[in-house]
């Protein structure tokens, strides 16, 4: 049994979505274009493809209808989710355009119907505002800058999952107090073996119980210079 077959079998994934990831991980694998260092399919079928099907732990991204997977980059979680829930709407938002291009590419390489790309920045995604059950963001940023962009993509119960190593007890703290302030109730964590050589993974999820102020998005860029809950990241 191959490595993507064990994950397959670990997370239940229907012929479709195997099929899927298999084209995913040789195109990343082939493609020099590829935003990611990670090329050899087996161990891409750990390091990208558990780590993302991990997040079907929770029952709030088992739930999820649309899906915001935010700084996309190579693709992950986004592809992985598009795969795992076909039924599933799931927009990968990237502000590079070359970035853009490539997961173009491979979401056509990989029909994956139910994904599109978002070129833009999280911030400045005004047709994203209010609109989502679920925003995914993997190695991305600080948990107060995340709980800022995720914020108001949210709708009223949707959740941000955030996925992370091992955060700092002082970035936690600043994400509850930024979460508090954007209508996001104080994050939960939740440990995760994504596969057997992980180390120290966690996922952190910020549930929306109240209306995001109207100040917020901030144009671009403020969320990282000025962050809330006096956490830089």
């Amino acid at each position: 049994m191959s490595a993507l077959e064990a994950v397959v079998s670990r997370f239940g994934l229907t012929p479709a979505g195997a099929a899927a990831l298999h084209a995913v991980l040789e195109l990343q694998g082939s493609d020099a274009t590829a935003p990611t260092t990670v090329r050899d399919p087996d161990e891409a079928a750990d390091r990208h493809v558990a780590d993302s099907l991990v997040a079907l732990e929770l029952p709030e991204v088992r739930a999820a209808t649309r899906i915001a997977d935010l700084g996309a980059g190579a693709g992950w979680p986004g592809l992985a989710l598009a795969a795992a829930l076909p039924s599933a709407r799931v927009a990968l938002v990237e502000s590079a355009g070359r970035k853009c291009h490539y997961l173009e590419r491979i979401i056509a390489a990989a029909g994956l119907g139910n994904a599109e790309v978002v070129h833009a920045r999280a911030e400045e995604w005004t047709s994203g505002l209010g609109a989502h059950d679920l925003v995914t963001a993997r190695a991305l940023a600080a948990l107060p800058v995340l709980c800022e962009y995720a914020a108001p993509l949210l709708g009223l119960g949707g959740a941000l999952v955030a996925w992370k190593g091992a955060a700092a007890g002082a970035e936690v703290e600043a994400g509850d107090r930024a979460a508090a302030e954007l209508g996001l109730a104080a994050g939960r964590i939740h440990a995760v073996t994504p596969y057997p050589a992980a180390e120290r993974r966690s996922l952190h999820v910020f549930v929306k119980v109240g209306p995001t102020p109207d100040r917020f998005p901030r144009r671009a860029g403020m969320a990282v210079k000025r962050p809330l809950g006096g956490q830089a990241g």
